[in-house]
């Protein structure tokens, strides 16, 4: 019986151990690496169409034109040369040095990004231009933009350093969680849920603050830039972001291998230090969403030829509040995707049990190729629909009816999905490192909750797997829908400006 219980436990770890090495490559690698290169790509993108409308873009002063590619230019320097604090002048010789060495990173680089942009800016800009932005001309000058480049940098080092307080460990949020879970997973995801909810202040604070001064110093082109400047050190972002799911796998690897507790131990500990950092990662891509969504906004709004979004509107009404149940939407189908995809997972995994003979023995290997190829198919299928949300949404409401509501959806998915992709993302990142800090049980206090297989140590584990899908899927997805949104719509702005409406023209 013992022997048939330890091959049944195998089979598990092992095609669990595969599936979270895989999901880790394809969602926080592949799938967290292309929404902050696309986040970049559009506020470049934002950026470069906003600055066409300038008097240098009028004037075709091309150095000027190029401003926001210059700072994605010297961004990359910068980064560059950030990598060396941790390479060489600051040797990492303890597991405790981790976590620090990973946030003096983005440190290092925001300083030396914040001089690399005070450079450029008086260098390639003119000393005073004008903005033709909503019907109206405001003079900009140079350190007007390196102010919007900058506090939109400075902004999102806020937004990851809180990030990081509320989903680290090492911090009192994630402690308390943890200490919750000594009443069972009903405490534990009352204590996370709350935690989600409060850690939306100081980001969305932040983001306030860089939208408001950089609006007032530059019009759309401040907010643009401001985008630009928050994901200037994306190449330090990306990196200290993938670390998390790299140990990860190492950790999965060993334990797979069977090799010596002590190497698991160290996996865990990088392991550790890489989630917080991970959520960090997400923490940059919602704000820089925020702010790329917003600058996409301005710039629908100038190619329809909005002049005003007025909220007393009727039209612009039902959209906003149309708008602002979208990210619900979206984040009901793909949660329920993720337990539909686990559900078919347990079940192919009892039908191996009962139709392979020698499996419960151990005699017999495991189809683990079976059970990859549902996951695979299950995540391609499943996004169908959530996917046709996003791209229907804007044809369907500017068709029917008209630029004024569709501004509106545009605005409310954004103030909305904001704070929704903010909690999913820190409240499910809380569970995890609640998780982690039982079983490491490295203070007094986690050693009196552990150790693994505790009533304390069960309920984290509920709370660690629901919030799987919240910081995994949920959370960082929605930036895909804001963005992709106000991409679209800038897309068929014309044609929805000049044939859009068509409810409202026959009612």
């Amino acid at each position: 019986m013992l022997f048939t219980s330890i091959c049944c436990n195998g089979f598990m770890v092992s095609m669990q151990v595969i599936a979270d090495n895989v999901g880790d490559n394809v969602g926080d690698i592949a799938g967290m690496g292309s929404d902050l290169f696309g986040s970049y790509a559009e506020s470049s993108c934002a950026a470069l169409f906003v600055a066409s409308i300038s008097s240098f873009g009028i004037s075709h002063d091309y150095t000027a034109m190029s401003f926001p590619l210059i700072i994605s230019s010297v961004g990359i320097v910068v980064c560059l040369i950030t990598t060396l604090f941790a390479t060489d002048l600051f040797k990492i010789k303890d597991v405790s040095e981790i976590e620090p060495s990973l946030k003096r990173q983005l440190v290092v680089s925001t300083i030396l990004m914040t001089v690399g942009i005070a450079m450029v800016s008086f260098f390639a800009l003119p000393s005073e231009f004008t903005i033709f932005n909503f019907g109206t001309e405001k003079v900009v000058k140079n350190w007007h933009l390196f102010f919007c480049v900058a506090i939109g940098l400075w902004a999102g080092l806020v937004i990851g350093y809180t990030t990081e307080y509320y989903t680290s460990n090492a911090y009192s949020p994630v402690q308390d969680v943890a200490d919750s879970c000594r009443t069972g997973a009903a405490t534990n995801v009352i204590f996370g849920l709350a935690l989600g909810y409060k850690s939306v202040i100081i980001p969305i604070f932040s983001i306030a603050v860089a939208i408001f001064v950089s609006f007032s110093l530059a019009a759309m082109y401040g907010i643009a830039v401001a985008a630009l400047g928050m994901l200037s050190t994306i190449a330090t972002g990306l990196a200290i972001d993938a670390y998390g799911p790299i140990s990860d796998n190492a950790g999965g690897i060993a334990e797979m291998a069977g090799m010596s507790h002590k190497i698991r131990e160290r996996t865990d500990a990088l392991d550790a230090a890489g989630n917080t950092t991970a959520a960090i990662g997400k923490g940059f891509a919602i704000g820089s969403a925020a702010l790329v969504s917003l600058a996409l906004f301005g710039a629908f709004v100038s190619r329809a030829g909005i002049n005003t979004v007025d909220v007393l509107t009727p039209k612009v009404f039902i959209g906003l509040i149309v708008g602002a149940m979208l990210p619900y939407w979206f984040s009901a189908m793909t949660m329920k995707s993720v337990g539909s995809a686990a559900l078919k997972m347990v079940e192919e995994v009892r039908r191996q049990f009962k139709t392979i003979p020698g499996l419960m023995e151990g005699r017999a290997k495991p189809d683990y190729a079976n059970c990859v190829k549902i996951s695979t198919d299950a995540s391609l299928r499943e996004m169908i629909p959530p996917g046709a949300l996003v791209m229907l949404t804007p044809l369907i409401t500017g068709t029917l009816f008209g630029v004024e509501t569709l501004a509106g959806v545009l605005a409310g998915s954004l103030v909305s999905g904001v704070q929704v992709a903010i909690s999913a993302s820190n409240t499910g990142g809380a569970w995890d490192n609640a998780k982690k800090y039982i079983e490491a049980g490295v203070s007094e206090h986690a050693k009196s909750l552990g150790p693994k297989g505790s009533d304390p140590h069960k309920a984290a584990v509920i709370g660690d797997t629901i919030g799987d899908p919240l910081k995994d899927t949920s959370g960082p997805s929605l930036n895909i829908l804001i963005k992709l949104m106000a991409v679209e719509s800038l897309v068929f702005a014309p044609f929805f400006a000049a044939h859009g409406g068509l409810l409202f023209k026959y009612l």
